[in-house]
């Protein structure tokens, strides 16, 4: 694997109660971490209700731009559970009722198995399993896709199964350089100018504002350690030229 080979993933977030605000969603930062723990870039995400069309274009969509994808939600025993269906009929197979979960499910409620039950026992043909080390009947994923529970407690275990399936990445250094008592605007052209000079890196700029004074963070992200180390010492060095006084590097 090339040193600065880039993996990308992105997530679906599938629910109704997220877009209405009765749930919070907490399951994409975690994700986005997790990811970054093995070099893989979360480059997208996106938030669709339960409904059958939206569903499929988006999954559609992002497996065919980025590596992997992550749905979440939309895989309980009630009726607006599409997730299976959907992911089903973008990969253009069946569902059945995979008998692992069958029995998995059969031995935790002694064998009372009513039909909103089955319904998560249902997998895509073709599809492998996605441990669920919390509880409840586990995941899927088929092709690219990795289908989740939307139960952060739950997601998250089941996430542990899925990132030693992903193929890893060169995990991404970052660097920050706290700037206290400036603003954006004294700091923008010096910042472009280090940006344009190193497009193999990312430079954010993030101010703060607060009782004891303001200024920024400025956080230079990239692949290849040496040149994120070089670039925080040039960016320190030109913002000293424009008049910049507390400059401070930041160890994260």
């Amino acid at each position: 694997m090339a040193e600065t080979e880039r993996v990308t993933a992105a997530v679906l977030i599938i629910g109704d109660e997220i877009l209405s605000g009765r749930t919070q969603d907490t399951n994409l930062n975690f994700i986005a971490k997790y990811l970054g723990t093995f070099g893989i870039d979360l480059a997208e995400a996106r938030v669709v209700g339960d409904l059958k069309d939206e569903i499929i274009a988006a999954l559609n969509h992002l497996r065919d731009r980025y590596d992997y994808v992550i749905t979440t939600g939309g895989i309980g025993p009630t009726h607006d559970d599409i997730t299976a269906d959907c992911v089903a009929e973008a990969f253009g197979v069946a569902l059945y009722e995979h008998p692992d979960i069958i029995a998995m499910m059969a031995a935790r409620w002694a064998g009372e198995l009513n039909l909103a039950r089955r319904r998560m026992a249902r997998v895509p043909e073709g599809g492998s399993l996605v441990k669920n080390p919390v509880q409840g009947p586990p995941g899927f994923q088929i092709g690219n896709v990795f289908v989740l529970a939307g139960v952060p407690m739950i997601m998250r275990g089941m996430m542990e199964d899925v990132g030693p399936k992903m193929r890893p990445g060169a995990v991404v250094i970052a660097r920050t350089v706290r700037v206290e008592g400036a603003g954006e605007s004294m700091m923008a052209a010096p910042l472009e100018a280090v940006a344009k000079a190193h497009p193999a890196l990312s430079l954010g700029s993030y101010p703060f504002f607060g009782p004891e004074g303001f200024g920024s963070n400025l956080v230079v992200r990239g692949r290849d350690e040496g040149e994120v180390l070089a670039t925080i010492e040039e960016l320190i060095g030109v913002l000293a030229d424009v008049g910049a006084k507390s400059i401070t590097r930041v160890e994260i």
